[in-house]
């Protein structure tokens, strides 16, 4: 594949940049397709001059989907949204934006579609976001049969949302609050082995036309991960069990602000497990080992200290 020219939507985003250096680093050009290209360039300064290059590509329109397009191999749509503002809404980016990326790549013969989406991904889910990432695989596989659905749990790595936001209150604060008496259970999986899927599902046949749930090795508890956490930054916290009534009305309140620490949605995700189902293939099947959260944390968070600090 070394004529190959990936177009990868979201490139700029955590997932996303990690799809970038997958790729590249195999020595495949990849085009970023997004809506500000001129902030691509930090991207663009990590790579070899022309190995990765950015187009202005915003899923939602289909003339510039099509542009970016042009001359693709293969197409990667890793897009997210987990909040609404404005025009930019769940409807618009993960139902209409993905079908029109799959419609595009269908129309202009591009042999390989990857769609990132999300584990447990269902249209009958009290959660708005779980529907409408449920209606976009939906849509991708109507508009091109032989994508690739990946349904990956919660990202970790290096500058994630997700550790470095517990680590982050965890140093603020001497008490946190628990979604519940914090037994949702979690299947993080690390942001390099979802890249290295990608690149799989792209260059395997076998991969065509399937979907795959993408869970890390281990399945833990709201609580384990944030005791994990504690550990590795070195403190010590009161866990407070809070019900999910408190957490719906202090979600209701918080989406008065125009950039809300906590929406609706974040809570209707938390009151069900995220885990991959053990009747799906998943990384195994792609050929890629799952990275233990254990072994990456340190580089998420630093070196844990040498004693326990208050």
């Amino acid at each position: 594949m070394s004529e190959s020219c990936i177009t990868l939507f979201g490139g700029s985003g955590f997932l996303g940049r990690a799809i970038v250096n997958q790729l590249a680093g195999q020595g495949l050009t990849v085009r970023i397709a997004v809506r500000h290209p001129e902030r691509a360039a930090r991207i663009l300064a990590e790579h070899k001059p022309g190995l990765v290059q950015a187009v202005r590509g915003d899923v939602r329109e289909a003339e510039a989907v099509a542009q970016a397009l042009e001359g693709a191999t293969a197409v990667v749509n890793a897009v997210g949204l987990y909040l609404e503002q404005g025009s930019a809404t769940f409807e618009a980016v993960h139902i209409r934006g993905a079908q029109q990326v799959a419609r595009q790549a269908a129309r202009l013969g591009v042999p390989r579609l990857v769609h990132i989406s999300g584990i447990g991904a269902a249209e009958d889910s009290p959660s708005h976001y779980v529907r409408a990432r449920a209606r976009g695989d939906a849509v991708v596989r109507g508009a091109f049969p032989d994508a690739t659905i990946l349904r990956p749990s919660v990202l970790f790595g290096p500058g994630d949302a997700f550790f470095n936001s517990l680590a982050g209150i965890a140093r603020m604060v001497p008490v946190l609050p628990l979604f519940g008496a914090g037994q949702t259970r979690l299947q993080p999986v690390y942001v390099g082995d979802v890249a290295a899927a990608v690149a799989a599902a792209i260059e395997q046949p076998k991969a065509a036309g399937r979907a795959f749930d993408l869970g890390g090795p281990d399945i833990f508890s709201y609580r384990e991960l944030l005791e994990l956490t504690l550990r590795q930054i070195g403190r010590r916290r009161l866990l407070l069990p809070v019900p999910f009534p408190i957490w719906d009305l202090l979600a209701g309140c918080a989406a008065l602000l125009p950039r809300p620490p906590l929406t609706r949605a974040q809570v209707v995700l938390m009151k069900a497990d995220n885990v991959a189902d053990p009747d799906s293939p998943g990384l195994a099947e792609l050929g890629v080992s799952a990275t233990a959260v254990e072994t990456i944390l340190p580089q998420i968070l630093g070196a844990s200290p040498s004693r326990q600090r208050a």
